[in-house]
């Protein structure tokens, strides 16, 4: 649906769970695919999260932990098997939006802009 709509969008707006120092953005499943779709649209694509959200101990998405659900949420609908028994499944919670995909991060100290891991840094000082 997005891709559908996105050359119609001025602006696009996401949450965050966590942010690494380099700007990689962890946030629910899909966010990187919206990003994507984005950027090939041209449109903004903007991260909103409270600095709370930002990990400056994570360098990059690559070490932000990212949640796996239980295999059964996409296994079993309505106490029915719908998936073959020998079919692998994987169910995570979370996707990493690269840092290069991302136009800025509005906090409520302001907006971080690229390069990320300079203007991430300096709000490490900022409460």
């Amino acid at each position: 649906m997005a891709a559908t709509y996105m050359a119609q969008v001025d602006l696009v707006l996401v949450g965050a769970d966590r942010i690494a120092l380099n700007g990689d953005t962890a946030n629910k499943i899909g966010t990187c695919g919206l990003a994507i779709i984005a950027k090939y649209y041209k449109v903004p694509f903007y991260v909103v999260a409270p600095i709370s959200s930002f990990d400056f101990n994570i360098k990059s998405g690559k070490d932000i932990p990212i949640e796996i659900r239980c295999e059964e949420e996409i296994r079993i609908f309505n106490t029915k098997n719908i998936v073959a028994e020998r079919a692998r499944v994987c169910n995570p919670a979370f996707d990493v939006t690269p840092a290069k995909l991302i136009s800025g991060i509005v906090t409520e100290k302001g907006v971080v802009r690229p390069p990320y891991n300079d203007t991430i840094a300096a709000l490490s000082n900022v409460k």
